[in-house]
């Protein structure tokens, strides 16, 4: 019964991605480390079969126009649903002028920081608000110093520590959020099994406050998704970043 709720949920979720439109900014669930539909990738419809978004293809991400398919990778694509701040015309003509950017943060310039500040002028980042990953609360300033290419202030010594810190608070925030994740699951398995015994028994109200749970614990379920995305994305990030300051201090790059 549950894996029916299951496929009916996605099938509707599916129906519910509507038409896209010239200047809709859309997004897409990708994988990430082997866990399907990890985290959201945002972009800007063209409205002409293209998407305007923050592609990884190349060795280096850049904001480009790619073809619809390249964008949503055979998966479904949806519509961020937002009061109109800008004419598509407009959303079109803010993406196309930061066309060949190449200065992807994930903390500060994401493919969600692009398409928002398209749509609305915010460059914001609703999956890192929910979670609230920010430079200054990691606590990591020498990892901006040597994103800011300013990698003198820090000794290689000082930098791995660094890096190994970050890395650590990184799996812990992970596993707490992992646990409660998997508990909104349960809950969201039992408020589904408490509304099946109440339909049963002819209670209807009773269905429908234990649907209403199911709902908040099923919306948890995508807020905690989403932080993972986060988490697992900075991490990887991190690694890049580790491996670039030791290549680095190998060549004599990193004051010592």
């Amino acid at each position: 019964m549950l894996k029916c709720d299951a496929d009916r949920a996605f099938s509707v979720l599916s129906e519910i991605a509507a038409a896209m439109a010239k200047g809709d900014q859309i997004y897409v669930l990708r994988d990430l480390a082997g866990v399907p539909g990890l985290y959201q990738h945002h972009g800007i419809d063209c409205g002409d079969g293209t998407v305007i978004h923050y592609s990884k293809a190349g060795a280096e991400a850049e904001i480009a126009c790619t073809s619809y398919d390249a964008f949503a990778w055979h998966n479904p694509v949806y519509t961020v649903r937002k009061s109109l701040i800008y004419a598509p015309e407009v959303v079109i003509e803010r993406a196309t002028s930061r066309l060949g950017e190449r200065r992807y943060d994930l903390l500060l310039n994401n493919c969600e920081h692009f398409a928002n500040w398209c749509t609305t002028g915010r460059s914001e980042s609703r999956q890192l608000a929910n979670f609230g990953l920010r430079t200054d609360q990691l606590n990591l300033p020498e990892l901006r110093q040597l994103a800011d290419r300013d990698r003198h202030t820090t000794s290689p010594t000082e930098a791995r520590a660094n890096f190994q810190k970050a890395l650590g608070d990184i799996a812990t925030a992970y596993n707490t959020t992992l646990a409660d994740q998997q508990t909104a699951y349960k809950a969201a398995d039992e408020w589904h099994r408490v509304a099946q015994k109440a339909l049963a028994m002819n209670r209807e109200d009773l269905a429908r406050a234990a649907l209403h749970r199911k709902v908040a614990a099923n919306q948890r379920i995508e807020t905690l998704t989403a932080q993972l995305s986060d988490l697992v994305e900075l991490e990887l990030n991190l690694h890049r970043s580790r491996a670039f300051v030791e290549r680095q201090v190998g060549s004599g790059g990193v004051d010592g």
